[in-house]
């Protein structure tokens, strides 16, 4: 038998990576949202619905995903899950962009909706933190085949992804 199939294998290579990159993730995030004002750039304006898309797109695939995976279909079950990392990773992407650009996006309303939306958009950043870490350690417990913790970790991790995208579409809207 191979040495490698029966010496445990340390995951700190792993869970160190993943903490420098979320750090710097958020890092990154921050600087560009605390700076105030966007940079000279070309007109982004259509990026919010396209980035509301892929939030959209990010959770139909996480429900589909699910679903795939209660009933036994492994392979659109990875599919399913891989999409929604694109997804939401295109978001991420599009999100710093734009907001790199214009800066950040101040909410017109008035009255009690300004409590739903500023707890709405609290909830979503708080949980959105999550996402980062969390997702690339639910995919390494894959990769890894380290499926009763890939489980585990996705009962808590998948209602955060799920809401964390449904609230950016919600608050996308709230913002038109």
């Amino acid at each position: 038998m191979s040495t490698a199939l029966v010496t445990p294998r340390s995951d700190r290579t792993f869970f160190v990576f993943n903490a420098a990159l979320s750090t710097v993730a958020v890092a990154f995030i921050a600087f560009i949202l605390l700076r105030g004002r966007g940079a000279a750039g070309p007109d982004l304006s259509f990026m919010p619905a396209v980035n509301a898309t892929f939030n959209a797109l990010s959770a139909a695939c996480l429900v589909a995903g699910y679903v795939a995976i209660r009933q036994k279909k492994i392979a659109l079950h990875r599919i399913l899950m891989v999409s929604a990392f694109a997804s939401s990773s295109l978001f991420l992407v599009g999100y710093l962009g734009y907001h790199f650009v214009h800066g950040d996006t101040k909410f017109g309303g008035v009255g009690p909706i300004r409590l739903v939306y500023f707890t709405l958009l609290i909830s979503h950043i708080l949980l959105s933190l999550s996402v980062v870490p969390l997702c690339l350690t639910s995919f390494y417990f894959a990769f890894t085949r380290a499926f009763a913790r890939h489980r585990r970790l996705n009962r808590v991790f998948l209602p955060i992804w799920l809401y964390v995208s449904v609230t950016g579409v919600i608050i996308f809207f709230m913002l038109r």
